[in-house]
C-alpha cells in the first residue's frame, strides 16, 4: 500500500503529540483524514489515484493509528475536533502548505468541518464523506438513531468504564464494529483490516473514547453556538455518502445547506459507511471533479 509515498512523524505544538502521516504525489495539496476505528490506511485506494494530480497527505488523527495518544484531560479539551484540527493545520504548515484541499471521513470529516470553520484561510475546498454535521446528529437523536449510534453514548461515558469493557476483548469489538458499518457491502481487504487490528491498542481505545467524550461536551457547545449564530462554512463543499449507510436516513441533502453556504454538489455512491474503501473509484471520480473545478 502507498507505493511511492513517504512516511513521517511530525511534532505539533502540543509537546505530547506527534502526528503520523504518509505523503506523495505532486501538485496542489490535499489532506485526507480518517474515521473510527480506522487509520490513514483507509485511503490506500484513493490516495494513489489522487497523487497523479495532487500532493496527497494522509495522516492519523491524535489518538489513532501511529499518532500519539495522550491521556485525556479532565475536560477532554485535548481531544476536541478543534484540537485535532489544529494538529493537522500545523502538520500541513510544516510540510510547506499554508492552504490546501481537505477531505474527511467520519471523525476525520468532523475534524475537517471544525477546521473549515476555524481556519478558512487554510481550507480551499472541503469534501465530507459519510456524515451529517455533529450538532444535527445530537439534535435529531431518536430511538432508531440511538440504537444505530449507541457508541456515541457508550464511548462518552466517564473514564474508564468504556475502556475497561472494550479492552476486555478488543478483537471482538473491532470485528463487530467494522461489520456493523459495512451495512452488508463488504469492501475491506484482509491487509487493511489487519492494519486496523494492529492499531487497536488500549491506548487507542482511550483516545477514541476521549474523542467521543469531547464530542458530547465541549464540541457540542461549540457547534451549538455556531449553529445558533448561523455561522457557516464558506469554502466550496462536496458531500458524499454511501447509499446503504445510516447517514442516508439523516437526509444529508436537507441538512448540509444549514451548515455550508457554497455547496458544490451532494451525492451518494454505492457503499455502506466506508465509501472510500467500498466504492473507491466513485469517490475518486467525485473528488477529482470537485478538486479540479474552477474556483468561484
Amino acid at each position: 500500500m502507498f507505493e511511492g509515498f513517504k512516511q513521517l512523524q511530525l511534532q505539533t505544538s502540543d509537546p505530547e503529540v506527534k502526528i503520523n502521516l504518509r505523503y506523495g504525489g505532486s501538485g496542489p495539496a490535499v489532506l485526507l483524514l480518517h474515521g473510527n476505528p480506522l487509520t490513514h490506511v483507509t485511503w490506500h485506494q484513493v490516495a494513489p489515484l489522487l497523487a497523479k494530480d495532487f500532493t496527497v497527505v494522509c495522516s492519523d488523527l491524535r489518538g489513532y493509528g501511529d499518532s500519539s495518544k495522550p491521556k485525556g484531560l479532565t475536560d477532554h479539551s485535548n481531544y476536541t475536533f478543534r484540537r485535532m484540527a489544529q494538529d493537522q493545520v500545523e502538520v500541513m504548515q510544516q510540510l510547506g502548505f499554508n492552504e490546501f484541499f481537505l477531505v474527511g471521513h467520519d471523525r476525520g470529516a468532523r475534524t475537517a468541518f471544525r477546521m473549515a470553520l476555524d481556519h478558512p484561510e487554510r481550507v480551499k475546498k472541503f469534501a465530507a464523506v459519510d456524515i451529517v454535521p455533529t450538532y444535527t446528529v445530537w439534535q435529531d437523536m431518536n430511538l432508531e438513531k440511538g440504537l444505530q449510534l449507541y457508541h456515541w453514548f457508550f464511548m462518552a461515558q466517564p473514564y474508564d468504564f468504556p475502556e475497561k469493557l472494550l479492552c476486555s476483548d478488543i478483537g471482538y469489538y473491532m470485528k463487530k464494529k467494522l461489520e456493523k458499518h459495512m451495512h452488508g457491502q463488504g469492501g475491506m481487504d484482509p491487509e487493511t483490516i489487519a492494519e486496523y487490528f494492529r492499531c487497536a491498542t488500549p491506548e487507542q481505545i482511550h483516545g477514541v473514547c476521549e474523542d467521543y467524550r469531547a464530542a458530547a461536551t465541549i464540541d457540542y457547545e461549540m457547534d451549538k453556538a455556531d449553529f445558533e449564530a448561523e455561522r457557516k462554512i464558506g469554502c466550496p463543499v462536496l458531500v458524499i455518502w454511501g447509499d446503504k449507510s445510516h447517514v442516508q436516513t439523516s437526509k444529508p441533502r436537507e441538512v448540509w445547506p444549514q451548515y455550508a453556504s457554497n455547496i458544490f454538489d451532494m451525492c451518494s455512491v454505492p457503499a455502506g459507511h466506508y465509501p472510500q474503501q467500498q466504492a473507491a473509484e466513485a469517490v475518486y471520480q467525485n473528488l477529482c471533479r470537485f478538486l479540479k473545478s474552477a474556483p468561484d
